[in-house]
C-alpha cells in the first residue's frame, strides 16, 4: 500500500460538481493507492502510520505533532496511479495496482481503522473522475510504503 500524504490548511474533493468530501481545517489529504497482494496487515499499518505520523505544527512551528495531537481530519482518496511504473516507454503500466474489486475494500479498511482510532475522515468516491483541490500547507508531502 503506498500514500502520498500532504499537509494541508483545507482540502476539497469534487464529482460532476459535488464536493464529495472536504477538510475544513488542519489536516492530511491521503492519496492512497493498492497493489497486488496488499491485505488487512497492510490496511491497519497504513491507517496506524496516518493518525500518528507527526508533520502537524507544534506551539513552535516544528513538525512534531500527529493530527490525532491536534484532532485534526484526514480527507483519503484512492488512487491507482500511484502504482503506475513509466519506466519503459511513454505510456505507463498499472498491472502494479491491484484491481478495484480488491483495492476498493481496502481503502474502505484504512478509512474505517481511522475512524476507530477516533480519525474525522472524509473521502473521495472510488473509480470517480475527481477534481482534488487543497492548500498544501509548508509545503509538506510525504509517500509512505507498507512495503519499506
Amino acid at each position: 500500500m503506498r500514500a502520498v500524504v500532504q499537509r494541508a490548511a483545507w482540502a476539497r474533493v469534487t464529482v460532476d460538481g459535488e464536493i464529495v468530501g472536504s477538510l475544513d481545517g488542519p489536516g492530511l489529504v491521503v492519496l492512497l493507492g493498492v497493489t497486488n497482494g496488499d491485505g488487512e496487515k497492510e490496511a491497519l499499518a497504513m491507517a496506524s502510520k496516518l493518525w500518528m505520523l507527526r508533520i502537524m505544527r507544534d506551539a513552535e512551528g516544528r513538525m512534531n505533532r500527529s493530527v490525532a495531537d491536534i484532532g485534526g481530519g484526514l480527507l483519503v482518496i484512492s488512487q491507482f496511479t500511484l502504482y503506475g511504473d513509466a519506466s519503459k516507454g511513454r505510456r505507463p503500466s498499472f498491472v502494479a495496482a491491484a484491481p478495484g474489486e480488491v483495492a476498493e475494500p481496502l481503502v474502505d479498511r484504512v478509512v474505517e481503522h481511522l475512524r476507530i482510532s477516533g480519525a474525522r475522515v472524509e473521502t473521495g468516491r472510488f473509480g470517480a473522475d475527481m477534481l482534488v483541490e487543497l492548500a498544501n500547507q509548508g509545503p509538506v508531502t510525504l509517500i509512505l510504503d507498507t512495503a519499506r
